[in-house]
């Protein structure tokens, strides 16, 4: 089992920054990758950034270049780094974890509102 807590959602401003934090916990050495989901309301889930245990990353076409998404592994912690948001990228932001075995878990996310 792998338990995720997110935190760091919030109100911003159109333009403004936010960095979002999600611990891990449990059975963390079976973990092959995370990444962070968001869902706006009305829409479905969908993948914003993911990091493999290798190093690799990716993004969505809608994010990449102003998200960035980094681990600290001795904090057992993911972040994703957002800076010049838009009112587009207001949703409910979503941790996810993957293991060797291909179970998924999920944190209870955390509101990101841009607006003015």
């Amino acid at each position: 089992q792998v338990q995720l807590v997110e935190s760091g959602g919030g109100l911003v401003q159109p333009g403004g920054s936010l960095r979002l934090s999600c611990v891990a916990a449990g059975e963390i050495a079976s973990i092959n990758a995370v990444g962070w989901y968001r869902q706006a309301p009305g829409s479905q889930r969908e993948l914003v950034a993911v990091s493999a245990t290798g190093g690799a990353t990716d993004y969505a076409a809608s994010v990449r270049g102003r998200f960035t998404i980094s681990r600290d592994n001795a904090k057992n912690t993911l972040y994703l780094q957002m800076n010049s948001l838009k009112p587009e990228d207001t949703a409910v932001y979503y941790c996810n974890a993957i293991t060797r075995s291909n179970n998924m878990y999920w944190g209870q996310g955390t509101q990101v509102t841009v607006s003015s």
